[in-house]
């Protein structure tokens, strides 16, 4: 099935009319559908923006210019040709004054129809182009102010710029904390969908068995617990844009679910028969090469070639290191306004200690850093309130002289000391900055909440659990 160029409503009483606008319609490559009144007109306008509206100005009940005026109150860039009756001029200048875009009159000429419904589109089409280039040059700067104003950002805007009109699908690549969703919302600003809802999923935070549920909705009855219809994010995002967040962590089987429903445009909620369209501009990231895990057999490829038609790579923090002192006045600022204070800048010794700095965390880490730092400060932040640790190079240069210090042995032994470590200190790391949150932990180190306890486990490290330590944030 061929997918229309877009939807247009049709609004008359004469079932003729409707049928032969709607034989037309089709012709052109658009998808009609039909209302026999303007209240049923409006309800569907309510329930589903058409992309264009013919409609009659003389029916029973709501008449055409009613049904105009509440459509512009409801869209106004929907644009409406009106069907008046033979020579009734005053009903044309009536309805070009409140916001329609052409009349036609009866009985109308196929060309005429054709011609008004290919100038209406193409208008439509023109306006939100020109809308789309304007939010994009907004978009650029506030990326910027938003991410740093690095030669790797730059290109990152020229990116989202590029794509952004178009509806392929982007893949996001980058390491956690990098700002893969703030990218993700800008491509959704600067496209013709900026007027839908943006909805973002972390796949990472799902559980297996509610994957198909969350994305593609439910029946009432589908599973034990499912006491009543609900919605997937699929719905909920319609006309819009579905940012999938680390995509990689998606179940094999709900991988196939997703391939299907990107590439047919219709979908199935859990438990249902009847299929919904598919109506969303597909956004996805990941923190793992996804090549990679074709590779190993854990994402499947035809998916990844799906994904694949637009790459944007978010460099870590540590490759632009440009944006390190740049970000960090910024979320000096913020957190001088959240807490009230008047920290006035960072010492020299500080700002030499951010970029020496490897920030595993990227961004997010930079921002709980200075946060905390500007908590602790008086006037400047000085190094120590910066609460960095040593960085893995020296701590494996520390380590490796300590152990040489007191024995030479076997190069294998060596290395198992000082890996033992180093990875007692990262982990040690990672929850002193997190507050003993180990769930944070987890994703600051990149590895799953299980193996953090298997590692503490290993190392004797005891910490405090219960509470809202062990809760992941949201």
């Amino acid at each position: 099935m061929t997918e229309s160029n877009g939807r247009i409503l049709i609004v008359d009483d004469e079932e003729d009319i409707r049928h032969i606008l709607s034989r037309i319609v089709r012709q052109e490559g658009f998808e009609p559908f039909e209302a026999s009144d303007g209240g049923l007109a409006l309800a569907a306008v309510k329930k589903d923006t058409p992309d264009m509206i013919l409609l009659d100005v003389r029916m029973p009940g709501l008449d055409g210019m009613t049904v105009l005026g509440q459509v512009k109150k409801l869209n106004p860039d929907v644009p409406v040709v009106m069907i008046t009756s033979q020579g009734s001029v005053k009903d044309a200048v009536a309805a070009l004054r409140a916001g329609a875009h052409d009349y036609l009159t009866k009985p109308f000429e196929h060309t005429d129809v054709i011609r008004s419904i290919h100038t209406a589109m193409t208008d439509r089409r023109l306006r939100r182009t020109i809308q789309a280039l304007a939010d994009q040059t907004i978009q650029a700067v506030q990326l910027r102010e938003m991410m740093g104003a690095s030669e790797a950002i730059s290109r990152i805007c020229a990116d989202v710029g590029r794509v952004a009109c178009s509806d392929f699908t982007v893949l996001i690549l980058g390491e956690t904390g990098t700002g893969k969703e703030l990218v993700a919302r800008a491509i959704h600003q600067c496209s013709t969908r900026a007027a839908a809802p943006f909805v973002a999923v972390d796949c990472g935070a799902i559980p297996e068995t509610l994957f198909e549920s969350e994305l593609f909705g439910h029946e009432k009855g589908a599973f034990t617990g499912a006491d009543r219809s609900k919605p997937g994010k699929f719905e909920i995002a319609k006309g819009g844009t579905l940012f999938l967040d680390e995509i990689s962590n998606m179940p094999l089987g709900s991988q196939a679910k997703l391939l299907r429903a990107l590439q047919e445009r219709t979908a199935y909620h859990v438990g249902g028969t009847q299929p919904f369209k598919v109506d969303v501009r597909s956004v996805v990231a990941a923190n793992e090469d996804l090549e990679a895990l074709t590779a190993r057999g854990t994402f499947r490829k035809d998916l990844f070639f799906r994904l694949n038609e637009f790459v944007v790579r978010v460099p870590p923090l540590r490759e632009r290191k440009q944006d390190i002192v740049y970000l960090a006045k910024r979320f000096l600022d913020g957190a001088n306004e959240e807490l009230g204070k008047c920290v006035e800048g960072l010492s020299e010794r500080s700002v030499q200690r951010l970029l020496a700095f490897p920030w595993p965390g990227n961004v997010r880490q930079l921002r709980s850093t200075i946060r905390r730092a500007v908590l602790l400060a008086d006037t400047v932040i000085d190094e120590e309130q910066l609460g960095l640790p040593v960085s893995t190079g020296s701590a494996v240069a520390e380590s490796v002289g300590s152990y040489l210090s007191k024995t030479v042995g076997p190069l294998k032994q060596l290395v198992r000391s000082v890996t033992a470590g180093v990875e007692k200190t990262a982990l040690a790391d990672a929850l002193r900055q997190t507050g003993g949150n180990k769930a944070r932990a987890a994703r600051l180190l990149q590895i799953d909440y299980k193996t953090l306890h298997t590692k503490l486990k290993e190392h004797g490290m005891k910490t405090r659990s219960g509470g809202d330590n062990d809760q992941e944030e949201h």
